[in-house]
C-alpha cells in the first residue's frame, strides 16, 4: 500500500504543511482527514506564503486535494482556498466527502457565546464554529452538505437546530448556494481513496493541529474537538489500518503552544520572547502569539508510542541557531518519581519538573547559509546541530529522516 500518514507530535503548529507538500510531490492525491477552519498550514512557494484552512496544504504540490468526512466544513474557506491555489497555477477540482458535516453560522455564534461562559477557565478557541459542530454531529443533528443539496431533508434539519439551539441558523441559503457549486466536488470519497490505494496510487493523510490538542489523548479540556492521532485517518476516511504503509511524525525542534493549558517546559523570559519571534510564532489562523518552551521529551515519546510513528520529520532547527547551550527535557521529576513516558494528564503535568540534559549549541547562520547547507546535504550541517538530531533520534527511538530549516518549502536537508 502507499498510503502515507502525517501526524503532528506536539500541540500543533509543527510545519505539518511544509512537510505534507513535500511529501506530496509524487502523489495522486492529499487528504485533510480532520478538524476544521481551525486550522492554519503554511507553505512557502518562491517567496509567496500560502494559508491553508480547509484543502490540504499538500495541494500545493499539484496532489488533488480531498476533504474526508471526519472534518468539520466552512464552505466559504473552501472557495478561498480553490482560488488561492488557481493563483499558483493549480486548477485541480477537489473532491469532497458528501458525509461531511458543515459549519454553519450559529456554531461560530455559539462559540463565542461558550468562550465567554468560561470566564477565567477560557480554553483558546479559535471561535471558527468547530467545537459546537462536532457537538451537532454527535448529537445526531448536524447537516452535513449531501443535505445542503435535499430540500426536504434540508428544511427538517435546520428547524431541528433551530429548535434545539433556540437561535436563528443563520444564512442557510448561502451554505445552499455554495453547496450547488460544489455539487460536482462531492463524492463518495471513501470509496475513491479505497480503489486508488489498491491500484498503488500514493495518498498522504495530512492531520491538523498535534496529537497533545487530541480530544481523548491530548490535555483534556485544553484540546480541539476532534481526534488528531493516527486512528482519526481510518475513521474519518473510511480506510483500513493496513492501508497505510508509513505514518511520519513531524516535530518542532522546540515547543510552542498557542492558547491555555499546562506547558511544563514553557519559557516565560526574554529567551522565549527571542525564540518566539526568530521562529514568526504567531498563529496562522489567528495571529495569536505562541508559547515557546525547549523541546520535550516525555511527551514526545508517548505521542510517538500512541501513533506508531515509523519516522520523524523535524522542523526549524535553525530558531535554536546562535544559543550557547540548548537544553532538553529528557525526563519529569514528579512527586519524587521520575517519568520517561509522559500522559498528557493535566495534573501531573501540572506537578512536573522538567529534568534537563544540556547541548552545546551551534553559530547563528543566516538565510543563504542555510540554504547552502540544504544544497550540499546532511554532513554540511554544523556538528553540533547534527549532534542535537542525533540526540533527539537516540531519546525518542525513531529515526529522523527529514530535517527542515527555514519557512521555504525547499529548505530541507535529508538525512
Amino acid at each position: 500500500m502507499t498510503g502515507v500518514a502525517i501526524i503532528g507530535l506536539q500541540w500543533g503548529d509543527e510545519g505539518k504543511g511544509k512537510i505534507s507538500y513535500l511529501l506530496s510531490r509524487d502523489a495522486e492525491y492529499v487528504v485533510r482527514f480532520q478538524g476544521g477552519a481551525n486550522a492554519g498550514h503554511t507553505v512557502v512557494l518562491d517567496g509567496r506564503e500560502l494559508r491553508f484552512n480547509m484543502l490540504p496544504a499538500g495541494s500545493a504540490s499539484g496532489a488533488r486535494p480531498c476533504i474526508a468526512s471526519g472534518t468539520v466544513v466552512d464552505l466559504d474557506e473552501v472557495i478561498e482556498e480553490i482560488e488561492l491555489l488557481k493563483s499558483i497555477g493549480i486548477d485541480v477540482k477537489p473532491l469532497i466527502s458528501k458525509n461531511a458535516n458543515v459549519v454553519l453560522p450559529v456554531h461560530k455564534e455559539l462559540d463565542e457565546m461558550i468562550e465567554k461562559l468560561r470566564s477565567r477557565e477560557l480554553i483558546g478557541t479559535t471561535r471558527r464554529g468547530i467545537g459546537p459542530a462536532y457537538s451537532d454531529k454527535a448529537l445526531r443533528i448536524g447537516i452535513k452538505i449531501v443535505d445542503l443539496l435535499d430540500p426536504e431533508v434540508l428544511e427538517s434539519k435546520v428547524k431541528l437546530l433551530e429548535d434545539f439551539h433556540k437561535l436563528s441558523i443563520g444564512d442557510i441559503e448561502k451554505s445552499v448556494r455554495i453547496a450547488e457549486k460544489l455539487s460536482e466536488n462531492t463524492c463518495d470519497l471513501e470509496i475513491i481513496l479505497n480503489e486508488a490505494l489498491d491500484e498503488g496510487k500514493k495518498i498522504v493523510f495530512e492531520g491538523a493541529q498535534g496529537t497533545l490538542l487530541d480530544i481523548d489523548q491530548g490535555t483534556y479540556p485544553y484540546v480541539t474537538s476532534s481526534n488528531t492521532t493516527i486512528g482519526a485517518v481510518f475513521t474519518s476516511c473510511g480506510i483500513g489500518p493496513r492501508k497505510i504503509s508509513e505514518i511520519v511524525g513531524v516535530m518542532k525542534a522546540y515547543t510552542t503552544r498557542v492558547g491555555a493549558g499546562v506547558f511544563p517546559t514553557e519559557l516565560r523570559n526574554e529567551e522565549g520572547s527571542i525564540l518566539r519571534e526568530k521562529g514568526r510564532e504567531y498563529g496562522t489562523t489567528t495571529g495569536r502569539p505562541r508559547r515557546v518552551g525547549w523541546l520535550d521529551i516525555p511527551l514526545l515519546r508517548y505521542s510517538i508510542m500512541i501513533n506508531s510513528i515509523d519516522w520523524v520529520a523535524l522542523t526549524k532547527l535553525d530558531v535554536l541557531s546562535g544559543l550557547r547551550k540548548i537544553p532538553i527535557c529528557v525526563e519529569y521529576d514528579v512527586d519524587g518519581k521520575t517519568i520517561r513516558i509522559a500522559s498528557p494528564n493535566v495534573k501531573m503535568l501540572e506537578k512536573a519538573t522538567p529534568i534537563y540534559s544540556y547541548l552545546d549549541g551551534w553559530p547563528d547562520l543566516g538565510r543563504e547559509e542555510w540554504r547552502k547547507i540544504t544544497l550540499r546535504g546532511w554532513d554540511a550541517l554544523p556538528e553540533n546541530a547534527r549532534t542535537y538530531v542525533e540526540t533527539i533520534e537516540n531519546l525518542v527511538g525513531k529515526p529522523i529522516k527529514l530535517v527542515s530549516v527555514g519557512a521555504a518549502a525547499r529548505m530541507e536537508v535529508v538525512k
